[in-house]
């Protein structure tokens, strides 16, 4: 699996879709909350959240910054990765990026 890459706060994230991958992606809310997703091309989907079209639950809690993503080589690994992060507790989530 790839490492965890964090991106500068002032550029957008590269997007998978160039290689046909898959990603599993965490953002810090304004809450304080983590919200996960999956996505093929990560750049559009983040800026989507930010512009207030993305899930149901970055509309009510606008991101504050993408915490990182991983790569996976098709949509059902990375939603399977998506299923597991999700069970995690709010401190554990960061760590699945770097090995999970």
């Amino acid at each position: 699996m790839n490492p965890v890459t964090t991106p500068p706060s002032d550029t957008s994230p590269p997007s998978p879709e160039a290689d046909g991958t898959w990603c599993l992606y965490l953002i810090e809310c304004r809450n304080g909350s983590y919200y996960a997703g999956i996505t093929n091309r990560l750049g559009a989907r983040y800026a989507a959240h930010v512009a207030g079209r993305g899930a149901r639950y970055t509309r009510a809690n606008p991101p504050v910054r993408l915490l990182g993503w991983r790569n996976y080589p098709d949509r059902a690994s990375a939603a399977r990765a998506e299923w597991e992060i999700r069970q995690l507790p709010r401190e554990s989530k960061p760590a699945f990026l770097l090995g999970g």
